[in-house]
């Protein structure tokens, strides 16, 4: 695989910025805690809706401009929202206003890097370079989880998140060392902002790919939400029992992206994406079956691993299924939908927890995983195999 230094250049910045966030993250909630329930879930939706509304314009963006440079520059202002929030963390709206630019920058950076891997990977190896950027934010998340805390107590709010604002600038300064780059060449139209939606809606291998993963994602979230409430009432645990769950699940996401690199063919990657969505979903279930915390462990491993398969599948697709002077724009759109359902499960964590309580949550979001799985593995049976769209 050619671009091993870029590669690990790309991934080892994503894991950076990545467990910088996550101490952001804590330090955020923390604030927003005392403030009440509808504080918390404005910085938890915050930073998704504008990757949810740029979407079109963003992926334009990646389809015109040398992405070097563009993800560089899209993580500056990432840095600069943090700086933002460092300077107004007592205003709840400073605060909100920091995590949109953030959330701006995350819509421009998130399709540029899906965009710009297979030209530091390689077509050919394309889902090994997704693999490895999975793995890098995989890890960062994990570390974050793991010690993130700890160095909240030890360094105060403001430290932490300035720690945060310099991961970021870290990541830009590694990005322009990159010797790859994908410079879009010139277009016989000019781009429009809905092309993505227009190639997703045409291609019904990746609508149904992109319908199967944002069902899924709406019953993880769910089970996020419903998680602290399962863990206390369900399992009589407390805080270390859902560090360890959760720890279970990042680490499962590690295993499960070097499975999933070696899925290279649209119909191994269909056929990974609707195994991964079957056995997310029977991770999901038996909990609310058999609320015991081994039992638990294991099935939050397992769903950490298909979680972890299902992302790096979807990109593989993505990048199979689509030309590569519009991958920018597919990105783009295909990361609004998804963003679309995390905000949407997030909303309504709330009320299935509240209406029926977290063990049939955690029952009824495997069950729409299922089904999503199954509906992946029905479009596999009918799709054949089809040579790399170059």
């Amino acid at each position: 695989m050619r671009g091993r230094r870029d590669l690990l250049l790309l991934a080892s910045g994503l894991a950076v910025s990545v467990f910088g966030s996550a101490m952001t993250g804590i330090v955020l909630l923390l604030q927003a805690q005392p403030k009440g329930g509808l504080a918390v879930a404005a910085v938890l939706i915050a930073e998704l809706v504008p990757v949810i509304v740029a979407a079109p314009v963003s992926g334009v963006l990646v389809d015109r401009l040398p992405n070097k440079r563009l993800l560089s520059s899209a993580l500056v202002l990432q840095a600069g929202g943090v700086g933002l929030i460092i300077l107004g963390l007592a205003s709840l709206p400073v605060v909100l206003i920091g995590l949109v630019l953030v959330g701006f920058g995350a819509s421009v950076a998130n399709p540029t890097a899906s965009a710009l891997v297979p030209a530091v990977a390689g077509e050919e190896w394309s889902t090994r370079g997704y693999a490895w950027v999975a793995t890098g934010r995989s890890f960062g998340t994990l570390v974050g989880v793991a010690v993130g805390g700890v160095l909240v107590g030890l360094l105060g709010a403001h430290g932490a998140l300035l720690v945060d604002g310099l991961t970021y600038l870290v990541d830009a300064a590694l990005v322009l060392t990159l010797r790859a780059d994908r410079v879009p060449h010139q277009h016989k139209r000019r781009p429009r902002a809905l092309d993505g939606w227009r190639f997703l809606r045409a291609d019904p291998v990746l609508l149904t790919v992109v319908a199967s993963l944002a069902v899924t994602i709406a019953g993880i979230v769910l089970i996020n939400v419903a998680d602290v409430f399962f863990v206390v009432d369900v399992l009589g645990g407390g805080a270390i029992t859902i560090g360890l769950l959760q720890g279970c699940w990042m680490i499962g996401m590690l295993t499960g992206a070097r499975v999933a690199a070696r899925l290279r063919s649209v119909h191994a990657l269909v056929t990974g994406l609707g195994v991964a969505g079957c056995t997310i979903g029977l991770a999901s279930m038996i909990p609310a079956a058999v609320p015991f915390v081994l039992v638990n462990g294991a099935c939050f491993l397992l769903g950490g691993i298909s979680n972890a398969v299902q992302n790096v599948t979807q990109q593989g697709l993505v990048r199979l299924r689509t030309p590569e002077d519009q991958r920018g724009r597919v990105f783009a759109a295909t990361g609004s939908l998804l963003n679309t359902a995390n905000v949407s499960g997030t909303v309504a964590g709330g009320f299935v927890v509240g209406a029926i309580g977290p063990r049939w949550t955690f029952a009824v979001a495997g069950t729409a995983a299922l089904l999503s799985g199954l509906a992946a593995l029905v479009l596999r049976v009918r799709t054949r195999e089809t040579a790399p769209v170059t």
